[in-house]
């Protein structure tokens, strides 16, 4: 299984609405790619508070790293990295992907 690890850093005026409809989006991307297992997104609610600045990120379980390259290239994630871009702090610099091959 591949885990991938997505953190961002949401510029200021982006609302929690707007950042709960582009995890919707990430949703309903599911449906579209063979191979993934889980999503969850959301808001940190860490106590340890050491976020720096990645409030809010997600995670995507896929079976193999097929399964990752069929997302990466699918339009509708394409789509919605571009969304995620543009609403982060620095563009890209505001996102953070770790992959991250898991033994079950």
């Amino acid at each position: 299984m591949i885990r991938h690890i997505v953190l961002i850093r949401f510029k200021p005026e982006v609302s929690e609405g707007h950042i709960a409809a582009l995890f919707t989006e990430l949703e309903e991307i599911r449906a579209q790619v063979p191979g993934i297992l889980a999503i969850t997104a959301g808001r940190s609610e860490s106590p340890e508070k050491i976020e720096r600045g990645y409030h809010h990120g997600f995670v995507v379980d896929f079976a193999d790293w097929a399964a990752l390259a069929a997302y990466q290239a699918h339009p509708d994630h394409q789509a919605l990295g571009a969304k995620l871009v543009e609403n982060a702090i620095g563009g890209l610099d505001g996102i953070l992907v770790f992959d991250l091959p898991v033994s079950l």
